[in-house]
């Protein structure tokens, strides 16, 4: 069977870019290079499997162990939540806050697959960063995604629970910790493939930020920004529960027009 062939039968079965993505991770090349090359053979057991696999709703990060984010090649598993194009409103609002002068200490809480920390690395050639997450599997996720992009010797990884017992402080602290409420409807691709600890946060999906906002003026330095993903429907929530540990804030919307992050600063009074 051609790719051309094999793509056609996994087209009715599955989303066309999808039966794309799968052929060409398959064969190790770029989609332009598979199209180019209809007419070559490939292995139809293996990506049989690929495409059942899909068509049974595992996403394709998964299966290609492969995602996106701000230009950054990221590997991915089961044990980290898929970075979302929604996530990179983090970064472009860091931006704006430094338009200068950029943070020479980064953390992110939470990090999974390490995507905010090594987009703002990125970004900041001088600065260092630190990841925390309460997951072994993420953490060796993360430290691999930044030994290979590069970034080994300027981002350190470890486990914890959220800033409990970091005693540094930083100039920028990022964030997307769960913000799903425990009864929300997801499509199955999501609810059973992704790991539900960094989904899920109690019936109204605040629970995480009722554990990481307390914990920010201790671990902000001065005129330092804490930017943290929220739902949609919940960002004046936490701005809410910001006020209360003596923070201020902003917030900002993603290229959807929806509510995505909190922008939070030490207020001033």
């Amino acid at each position: 069977m051609t790719a051309a062939e094999a793509l056609r039968a996994a087209a009715a079965r599955i989303d066309r870019l999808d039966a794309e993505v799968l052929l060409a991770h398959l064969l190790g090349v770029t989609r332009a290079e598979l199209l180019l090359r209809p007419d070559r053979s490939i292995d139809v057991e293996t990506y049989e499997k690929l495409v059942e696999c899909r068509e049974a709703g595992v996403p394709t990060a998964y299966l290609t162990g492969r995602r996106e984010f701000w230009s950054l090649d990221l590997a991915v598993t089961p044990a980290v939540l898929i970075p979302r194009p929604d996530s990179e409103t983090l970064i472009e609002a860091a931006l704006a806050e430094f338009p200068s002068t950029g943070p020479t200490r980064i953390l992110d809480l939470g990090t999974g697959s390490g995507a905010l920390l090594l987009a703002a690395l990125s970004e900041w050639p001088a600065a260092v960063g630190l990841g925390i997450d309460l997951s072994p599997a993420a953490l060796h996720v993360a430290a691999g995604n930044a030994e290979r992009l590069g970034f080994g010797n300027r981002a350190q990884f470890r486990r914890g629970d959220w800033g409990q017992g970091v005693a540094e402080r930083f100039d920028l602290i990022l964030s997307n910790p769960p913000y799903v409420e425990a009864d929300a409807e997801l499509s199955p691709e999501v609810r059973d493939h992704e790991p539900a600890t960094a989904l899920f946060a109690g019936a109204d999906g605040l629970d995480a930020y009722r554990r990481l906002l307390p914990q920010l003026p201790g671990l902000l330095a001065f005129a330092g920004l804490a930017i943290i993903e929220t739902g949609h429907r919940q960002a004046a929530d936490v701005l809410v529960l910001a006020s209360a540990v003596g923070l201020s804030g902003t917030i900002r919307r993603d290229l959807g027009g929806r509510d995505r992050c909190v922008v939070l600063r030490q207020s001033r009074e």
